[in-house]
């Protein structure tokens, strides 16, 4: 990142950051770039490029141009000094956490995150010789220390919990982290670097699942892992990155570790040049081309979608029908003070309430909505519904819910781009019809 890129506005840099056209025929857009492969050019150069002293593609399995670009994109609107762009966001979550818990090891964790992942705690990770543990307060930085163990290797937090749009003391965690020499790991999925850059507050990765809000159109299925070089990798706890290694051998023929062969990229190099490269979640150039196409939108999306959000929510709270609203912005939240410290532009448009009638009752609302799309997604042009507890969290079984703070009764909403009285309109109409069951 040079020192007039640094400078420029959000806005910009999600517009122009990490391309030059004139490095690309001149193409106003980022071309995609679809190759299996690209030449060498000469021997010496191949060299280069297969020792990392050169900066350029090979085959796309381990990138490509367009991919590479959002990479660089994506670091800079998060202030960080590298990235590595994937096939999804679990992808980003799993390559992260098995990068970190090689040969085994333990992550201290929450109950209260996206279902895939808890899900993956539990039936995958366990296998693989990973235990997860959980804080018995998560809003107690202290209750994270006396959760850490000798043999934890990471903590790993959403800035915005899915589905229930909880916030944590992200900067007490992060000192309690730094402090036992491990790292913070923070999706950032429903923040987006809109709202909320981790990396201001101690995080030292940050993963999104670009699917969501940084894509915005439900187009397409990516991940993104960013890194800010400020964490100390070489501090004898995670010897893979000391590790001396032929691959990454100098032009003389002298073997280097991770620390000495990218600095500044040191994680998201290992994981292109291990996980990527040997399990292949490689994302498309084509994929690539359409999260670009997103980011130039994201500020305009977000903001919208953060201003609906406030509205639809004092709408539901006036409902004899919603029992409770959960978001930051609900009038009831526990959350406010953590909101103003951490979030001065909104915590986003994803929220639950609880539908306080039947079940058959439930069906029927959801099934009498007209704008509101039924399907498992978050930050879309579209505004979605969807029953949490029988979908997105489903795989988690009535014990694992409760931990969650996931009851029966949930309703998640993700506020699109619609006009959010036509949104309002919709829920009063489907209210009714349930009503008349």
């Amino acid at each position: 990142m040079t020192d007039k890129t640094r400078a420029l506005g959000f806005d910009t840099r999600k517009v122009r950051a990490g391309y030059r056209s004139e490095d690309h025929n001149y193409a106003v857009a980022v071309p995609i770039y679809q190759t299996a492969s690209y030449d060498l050019g000469s021997v010496e150069r191949g060299r280069r490029l297969f020792q990392l002293e050169e900066v350029g593609s090979i085959y796309t399995r381990i990138g490509s141009p367009t991919a590479a670009i959002l990479e660089e994109r994506v670091a800079q609107l998060d202030g960080g000094t590298a990235a590595i762009a994937l096939a999804s966001g679990m992808a980003a979550i799993s390559y992260t956490l098995l990068q970190l818990t090689e040969g085994g090891g333990r992550v201290l964790s929450l109950p209260n995150l996206y279902g895939g992942t808890i899900d993956s705690f539990l039936r995958v990770f366990p296998s693989l010789g990973v235990k997860i543990d959980y804080p018995e307060d998560i809003h107690d930085p202290i209750s994270y220390e006396a959760a850490i163990t000798p043999d934890t290797k990471l903590i790993f937090i959403e800035s915005i919990s899915n589905p229930n749009a909880e916030l944590f003391d992200i900067e007490g965690i992060a000192e309690v982290a730094h402090k036992h020499g491990i790292p913070l790991v923070v999706d950032n999925t429903f923040a987006t670097p809109y709202l909320f850059n981790p990396f201001d507050y101690g995080a030292d990765l940050v993963i999104y699942s670009a699917t969501k809000a940084l894509n915005g159109h439900g187009n397409t299925i990516a991940g993104v892992i960013v890194e800010n070089s400020k964490f100390n990798w070489g501090s004898g706890k995670y010897p893979q990155f000391e590790e001396k290694l032929h691959v990454l051998r100098t032009v003389s023929g002298e073997a280097r570790s991770f620390i000495e062969a990218a600095p500044g990229a040191v994680f998201t190099t290992r994981i292109r040049l291990n996980y990527l490269n040997h399990l292949g979640a490689a994302l498309s150039p084509f994929d690539a081309f359409l999260i670009l196409q997103g980011i130039e939108t994201l500020s305009e999306r977000v903001a919208k979608q953060v201003s609906s959000a406030k509205k639809l929510i004092t709408y539901l709270e006036t409902k004899k029908e919603v029992l409770w609203v959960k978001h930051p912005e609900a009038k009831d939240s526990p959350y406010k003070e953590l909101a103003a410290r951490y979030f001065p532009k909104g915590t986003g448009s994803i929220f639950t309430f609880g539908y306080g009638k039947t079940k058959e009752q439930r069906d029927q609302f959801i099934d009498a909505l007209e704008l509101f799309s039924f399907h498992a997604n978050v930050g879309d042009a579209r505004s979605i519904l969807i029953n949490s507890p029988e979908t997105t969290h489903g795989e988690l079984n009535e014990k694992q819910q409760a931990l969650a703070d996931i009851s029966t009764d949930t309703l998640r909403i993700s506020v699109g781009l619609e006009d959010p009285e036509d949104l309002i309109a919709d829920l009063e109409r489907a209210f009714q019809i349930a009503a008349e069951e």
